[in-house]
């Protein structure tokens, strides 16, 4: 026998669902349809055209089903938290962190200081070759955080109030705070596949 007052919140979270991913894929859609009206090279354009419905559903599907524990903005594709009166420093264990949790996949913040801006960003390390990592942006770093391509990058240990501060697209100019940025839609695919509970180790989910 169908027992509808059983079925009924399962309807509503299933109703509920399908609004955050109409909403998270608008705003995806808008975002990257900005950015790539700025692309040059017509053969690369037409790439990422012909990828970005995948990576819009991807990033959608992750966000509602992660265990993310930041406010979302749907209607934006953003997350929200409170944002610090200073960027967070760098823990001073960095280089221990990496020593023992350093592998392919992890995903980490890489601060970054643009002329009077401060931001950190997530990255994705892709090589890891003895006391040095790779990531898939920003490039190599060592295990104490200096990059070895620039010096307006530091590989950061994941803590909370960085991984807080990249998801949210946090920023401080000239020392103080001002409009978060919009992620990417790399960033948001990153943001969404992190383990809150552990940063060393990857998120297990029951994605389908």
């Amino acid at each position: 026998m169908f027992n509808q007052s059983n079925q009924q919140p399962d309807l509503w979270q299933d109703a509920e669902k399908h609004r955050l991913h109409a909403e998270l894929c608008n705003a995806f859609y808008a975002r990257e349809i900005l950015r790539l009206s700025k692309e040059e090279n017509n053969t690369r354009l037409c790439r990422i055209l012909a990828s970005l419905p995948y990576y819009i559903e991807r990033a959608a599907g992750h966000i509602i089903s992660g265990n993310n524990p930041l406010q979302l903005d749907s209607q934006n594709g953003s997350w929200i938290a409170k944002q610090a009166a200073k960027i967070p420093n760098a823990d001073t264990k960095t280089d221990i962190y990496f020593t023992q949790h350093a592998k392919v996949g992890l995903i980490v913040p890489i601060k970054l200081h643009l002329d009077e801006l401060e931001i950190i960003k997530l990255d994705c390390i892709d090589e890891v070759s003895g006391k040095t990592v790779h990531c898939n942006e920003h490039g190599w770093f060592l295990f104490s955080g200096p990059s070895l391509d620039s010096a307006q990058r530091a590989l950061c240990k994941p803590t909370k109030a960085m991984m807080t501060s990249a998801c949210c697209g946090h920023g401080w100019l000239q020392g103080k705070r001002t409009s978060p940025r919009r992620l990417s839609l790399r960033e948001m695919l990153l943001a969404a596949n992190i383990n809150w509970q552990n940063f060393a180790q990857p998120l297990i989910t029951n994605r389908r």
